[in-house]
């Protein structure tokens, strides 16, 4: 049960990937540049709220984690963050192989 979840939850968030790969896709075409949509983007136009706090939240106790890690996280294409993500969970759920030669 836990695998279809993961496979299905995966398969989302590739096709949310391919979407946002398209949308990026057409606004380089319309605008003559490349761009991209990052995560930053996207949560701040789902909940700004959130997002403002995530920093006061991480930074006090552990500012090399925001600088190195969560500020380089935040500005990587939306695209490519779920497809790694989609794919990732896709494996965890991914049928188990049947063995050769043993009869069950």
């Amino acid at each position: 049960m836990i695998r279809f979840v993961f496979r299905s939850l995966g398969l989302l968030l590739v096709a949310a990937a391919f979407f946002f790969f398209v949308y990026d896709g057409t606004q380089w075409i319309a605008n003559g540049k490349f761009s991209f949509t990052s995560i930053q983007d996207i949560w701040t136009q789902v909940h700004q709220n959130s997002f403002l706090l995530l920093q006061p939240a991480i930074e006090p106790r552990f500012p090399w984690l925001w600088q190195n890690v969560v500020q380089r996280l935040l500005q990587q294409p939306i695209w490519a963050v779920l497809t790694v993500i989609g794919a990732i969970l896709m494996l965890l759920g991914r049928k188990k192989k049947p063995l050769i030669g043993y009869a069950r």
